[in-house]
């Protein structure tokens, strides 16, 4: 009986060596899936960071009197920002070449649009022009529409003033000369118009 025992143990031992890679087997797709939802977890809280930049950020500028800043419209004639009291101004930082520039541009025009219909109340638009000569700007506006005042600095004045590195953004600064508002990607004509008139009811 034990002769029959002892040849029956090594198949045995032989039989249990063999369960073991197949529970390898089994635990692999479980690491796998485990990995994917760590990736898939990584995504939406970059996918969030990155909404969550397209629609406003802070700067030390918001809730204080708008830098100091001149430059010349393209008519010629000098333009001081602290001279736009009164009013409501927003600065659309752009640059012809850049392609989310040249996205938002209807939207700016619909903007301008729909702030014209506001008589006195509407609000004042500017583009600060980041790159290009003004035979470039001309063009560029000749094509796809908007007759809103154009402005340029030297030294990038303008840009600097406001710690503007990448375009398009676009600020709001209210008719006492504060700023309070800086959008950092695309905007939308609905959502500047929405923005503006929230704004007015708080002033």
């Amino acid at each position: 009986m034990s002769e029959v025992v002892d040849e029956m143990a090594p198949a045995e031992e032989h039989a249990g060596d063999g369960e073991r890679p197949g529970g390898r087997r089994r635990v692999a797709p479980l690491i796998v899936g485990v990995i994917a939802l760590v990736m898939i977890g990584l995504f939406v809280v970059l996918a969030g960071a990155d909404a969550s930049r397209k629609e406003s950020a802070d700067s030390p500028l918001i809730g204080r009197p708008a830098p100091e800043a001149t430059g010349t419209l393209d008519d010629g004639t000098s333009f001081d920002l602290s001279r736009r009291k009164g009013s409501w101004v927003v600065l659309n930082f752009f640059d012809p070449t850049c392609i989310p520039c040249i996205q938002e541009h209807p939207e700016l025009v619909q903007f301008a649009d729909d702030q014209a219909t506001l008589g006195t109340d509407g609000a004042e638009l500017y583009s600060v022009i980041t790159r290009g000569e003004q035979a470039e700007i001309d063009e560029f506006f000749a094509d796809n529409g908007g007759d809103w005042p154009a402005i340029y600095s030297e030294a990038d004045e303008f840009p600097v003033a406001f710690g503007v590195s990448q375009v398009p953004e676009t600020w709001i600064v209210d008719p006492s000369g504060v700023v309070q508002l800086r959008l950092i990607s695309k905007v939308t004509a609905d959502q500047l118009n929405a923005i503006l008139q929230q704004f007015r009811e708080q002033y």
